[in-house]
């Protein structure tokens, strides 16, 4: 059964809509870990749009499951990453203008600065993960930088409109999953997850963690933030069952 990890990102943008201190993502991130999510992640992009330093400050040292660091290869955010020591980072590309993150990290492109990265990361103890797109080249340049993980994009897969372009890309996705596995990289999952279209990407084989955000804040809106962590570990737990 994967792992969730429960992105808190935003919570902290509707804080930031107003410039105050509620709601508290930090609050939040225990709430996730009352309701069973196995790790926190959070995004500190290089404009603050959400996430900002004391968050990640704060949360590094009140969570008790793992704390998953999104960041930029941006030399500043990589220096925060050092002093924090979350339990894992994960590599991701960023643009000002985006409003989230439009694909994944071109790990050939960066090569020799993801390596830079990786490198100091792991001198400081740091596991890291790479969120790419479902590409086996990417894979096999994630593997040869020393990258403990791979977080597959799921995107494509969550914004298809129909059937047919789903069961394609979920079929992409598998595929790309068993390629990096057989290279020996943990295989994660992430990016425009919901309740309703969860459950086939929980059921790739393989899969150790999926992170999902969005999806869980805007159902808390309604429902609460412990039902909603709760509602989505249930869905995800059902595939551990079923192969058992």
């Amino acid at each position: 059964m994967p792992k969730l990890g429960v992105n808190i990102d935003h919570v902290a943008t509707i804080r930031q809509a107003r410039r105050t201190i509620e709601p508290d993502p930090v609050w939040a991130a225990a709430l996730a870990e009352l309701a069973g999510a196995d790790g926190i992640t959070v995004h500190l992009r290089e404009d603050r749009r959400h996430i900002q330093d004391r968050d990640v400050r704060v949360l590094r040292d009140t969570v008790q499951v793992k704390l998953n660091l999104e960041m930029s290869i941006s030399e500043e955010i990589v220096q925060i990453a050092l002093a924090t020591k979350p339990g894992q980072v994960t590599l991701v590309p960023e643009k000002r203008t985006e409003v989230t993150t439009e694909g994944g990290l071109d790990v050939i492109a960066h090569r020799v600065r993801v390596k830079d990265v990786i490198d100091r990361l792991h001198a400081a103890g740091i596991e890291v993960s790479l969120f790419i797109d479902a590409d086996r080249d990417q894979i096999d340049v994630s593997k040869e930088l020393g990258a403990e993980a791979v977080e597959l994009h799921t995107g494509c897969y969550a914004d298809a409109l129909t059937e047919v372009s789903r069961a394609k890309e979920l079929a992409k996705l598998t595929d790309a999953g068993a390629f990096a596995v057989q290279n020996g990289l943990l295989l994660h999952m992430g990016h425009g997850l919901a309740y309703r279209n969860v459950v086939p990407v929980a059921s790739i084989p393989n899969v150790c963690e999926l992170n999902i955000g969005h999806s869980i804040v805007a159902r808390a809106v309604m429902v609460g933030f412990e039902r909603a962590v709760r509602e989505m570990k249930e869905l995800i737990s059902v595939t551990g069952r079923a192969s058992e």
